[in-house]
This record gives C-alpha cells, structure tokens and sequence, in this order.
C-alpha cells in the first residue's frame, strides 16, 4: 500500500511556481504545463540534471519544513502559560 499522500490543491498551487523554476534551471523545461505535442511535453534530459533538480526539490522541502517548525515553535512560545 503506497503511504504517500496527495498535497491539497492549495498546496500544489502553492509549489507550483517553485517546481516551474527548478524546471526551468535544472532541466531546461519551459513550462510545466501538458501542451498536447510530443515535441513539446517530452524531454531529454541528462541524469545529472535530473539529480540536480531532484536535489533542488529536496532542499526546497527541507527549507519548508524548516521553516514552517520555527514558525510553530514561535507560536508557541508567544503563548501565555496556563
């Protein structure tokens, strides 16, 4: 059974950009978008770009979540003790 959950769409709306930016610098792809045409959603690429965007990918991750615990453990501190 695959554990791997689906983001909700305001989070894949969130991240979109920044997958269309690790595209662009890492694989050279234009746009993410389904044109319809072989000549344009179909891509070579080498293993070393993919490597490179996978990492990309991956430190983006790390950085939101990062982040988003700083965020929360701020949250928490600026609470009032009971």
């Amino acid at each position: 059974m695959n554990t791997t959950q689906i983001p909700a769409h305001n989070a894949v709306q969130q991240i979109e950009p920044l997958l269309e930016r690790i595209a662009l610098d890492h694989l050279f792809i234009e746009t993410l978008a389904t044109r319809h045409s072989d000549r344009l959603d179909f891509h070579d690429v080498s293993v070393w770009a993919v490597k490179s965007a996978l990492l990309a990918a991956y430190q983006a991750g790390m950085a939101a979540s990062h982040s988003a615990a700083a965020h929360a453990a701020g949250l928490a501190s600026s609470q009032p003790s009971a």
